[in-house]
């Protein structure tokens, strides 16, 4: 009896004492998880901060925006400070793509996108009829006007008492019915849109907080070819390549010669040679851990680039 005794203690104690070392075991892994995920987060910021000193040194350099200046080129095993850890990624400028953003304009829709847009969605095999589901999605997220907003003398002779009855009620807004739109994911849930068709339109399209032109120095033929009213793919493509072998546009007047375009006007090109708007992605890696980074920056003329927003994940 004493010697089942000291066995059935000696197995307590050694249930007890394996119990307190898988635990130990498994704080031990969760500080150096939170200790990981915090010196990623460091390497994060430094990686947009890092952005933002990039884009900001080329403003001051040159305000046109092209493909062969720094900023574009490919981020590989960027160490930041003395952390154990790289970034790889790139910087895409945002401004090269459509902007869903432009269908709308003083809420209502801008007939000359939709055009564009419908163009580049006939190129890319995207059906009709969810290109229109995506259009209309679209003008669900801003206020709406059921006519076009008075002009100025018009408006300072207008009365509104601020009831539906009122004769200047419907130049007012409507009020958004949906949420404003951030990204192409968040069409991914919509009735009627194939995921395959958002990823044909990830790398042409975009959504950004404002209105915007087309950079014509970082522009795919697909997103020029759309923009062109009359312009092939093919075409766009020579004129890309013609780009991309170093003759950048110079200025609005500089399209309209080179893409023997003489019937239309700059203003209805919306082209230009610079760019405001520019996405960060990527992965920084900490040891064993990597997370991924994704930063959209505003860069105006006058000020440093901002983030306006930033995401880091596992």
């Amino acid at each position: 009896m004493a010697v089942i005794s000291a066995l059935l203690v000696a197995t307590v104690v050694a249930v007890i004492a394996a119990g307190m070392i898988a635990r130990q075991v498994q704080v031990t892994r969760s500080v150096e998880s939170e200790s990981q995920r915090v010196r990623g987060a460091w390497l994060s910021n430094g990686v947009l901060e890092w952005t933002r000193q990039a884009l900001w040194q080329q403003r001051l350099r040159e305000p046109m925006t092209r493909l062969d200046q720094a900023w574009a080129q490919p981020l590989r095993g960027v160490r930041l400070g003395t952390e154990n850890g790289v970034f790889d990624g790139h910087v895409s400028d945002e401004q090269s793509k459509f902007n869903l953003r432009n269908l709308i304009l003083d809420g209502q829709l801008d007939t000359l996108e939709v055009a564009a847009f419908e163009r580049l969605c006939a190129e890319l095999g995207v059906p009709t009829a969810q290109g229109n589901r995506i259009v209309q999605r679209v003008v669900e997220a801003y206020p709406k006007r059921l006519r076009p907003p008075p002009s100025t003398s018009s408006a300072a002779t207008g009365f509104d008492s601020g009831r539906l009855t009122s004769p200047d009620a419907e130049s007012q807004p409507l009020p958004a019915t949906r949420p404003m739109l951030r990204g192409l994911d968040d069409l991914a849930g919509l009735p009627g849109i194939d995921p395959a068709a958002l990823e044909r339109l990830r790398p042409y399209v975009t959504v950004l907080p404002a209105p915007t032109w087309v950079n014509g120095n970082t522009t795919t033929a697909q997103v020029l070819a759309a923009r062109v009213p009359g312009m092939s793919v093919a075409q766009a493509q020579a004129v890309i390549a013609e780009r991309d072998r170093g003759q950048w546009f110079i200025n609005s007047g500089d399209f309209l010669n080179r893409l023997r375009m003489p019937q239309m006007s700059t203003e209805q090109l919306r082209l230009g040679i610079t760019s405001e708007w520019f996405l960060l992605r990527g992965q920084a890696t900490v040891e064993q851990r990597r997370f991924g980074v994704e930063a959209l920056f505003y860069r105006s003329e006058q000020r440093r680039p901002q983030v306006v927003w930033s995401r880091v994940g596992a």
